[in-house]
């Protein structure tokens, strides 16, 4: 590498990481402004705000990448064009394409850099980040990420309803589980409550009700509460966009 490559790829990346820099603490003031308040509702810790912030930060880096690398390149070449360190440098016998080579390698470093960071840093920030905000800045009164209205196929012929679905404690309300066998239903259980046991590994249900649909009558099972071992697992209740953003490149 010669001393115009160096010159030009080391006042590159400071560029652009100075930029960087910048820009994270307004981003930071912004939110904080338009949050503040929720967070003071809501009763949010500070030793969990300090960790959310530490989220946003790669959050917020991740995301003004490829805008900051743009804009570096033309901050930086601008003040090369300014200084006439170009026109000394195409003097000097430079070709353009030259002269291009830098860049891309600058470019290059950055890109690896951002990949690396997506593929397993940032999906931890992101869990982060958006477990704190769907627990102290949600919209709503509700504390934590609910979904409503869920269907689910969760093998041939296996079928899960579920009214509302609570993320945070693994709950979900008004759950009906149905079975069919040559598009013919042979077993129906409806439960008001649904709770997963992370140590178990199965689902405790309350108020059941189990009907073995016969040719001549009906079998019926009804219980309190009952431990039953589905084949689905509690992420598939989950938002999958939610879930996408918190898994690294393994895990997808």
């Amino acid at each position: 590498m010669k001393i115009i490559d160096k010159y030009i790829l080391k006042r590159y990346l400071i560029t652009f990481t100075v930029m960087l820099l910048l820009f994270i603490p307004i981003g930071i003031v912004i939110d904080v402004s338009e949050k503040v308040n929720r967070m003071i509702e809501r009763k949010a810790p500070f030793n969990e705000i300090v960790v959310y912030y530490g989220d946003f930060i790669v959050y917020f880096a991740n995301l003004l990448f490829p805008i900051f690398l743009f804009l570096s390149v033309i901050w930086f070449t601008s003040k090369l064009a300014n200084n006439t360190e170009i026109i000394a440098i195409l003097s000097s016998g430079i070709s353009f394409k030259r002269f291009l080579r830098p860049f891309l390698l600058g470019a290059t470093i950055v890109c690896v850099f951002a990949l690396l960071m997506g593929f397993f840093i940032v999906p931890k920030a992101n869990k982060g980040f958006l477990d704190f905000r769907t627990t102290y800045l949600s919209g709503n009164n509700n504390k934590t990420m609910e979904t409503t209205d869920i269907f689910r196929q969760i093998s041939d012929g296996e079928y899960i309803y579920i009214s509302n679905y609570n993320y945070q404690s693994k709950t979900g309300f008004n759950f009906t589980y149905e079975k069919f066998k040559d598009n013919i239903l042979v077993e129906k259980i409806v439960s008001n409550r649904i709770k997963y046991d992370e140590k178990t590994k199965k689902y405790s249900l309350f108020n059941y009700v189990k009907r073995s649909v016969g040719k001549n009558d009906d079998i019926l099972d009804i219980q309190d509460k009952k431990i039953v071992d589905f084949s689905f697992e509690p992420d598939e209740l989950t938002p999958l966009f939610y879930i996408a953003e918190t898994m690294t490149i393994g895990d997808l």
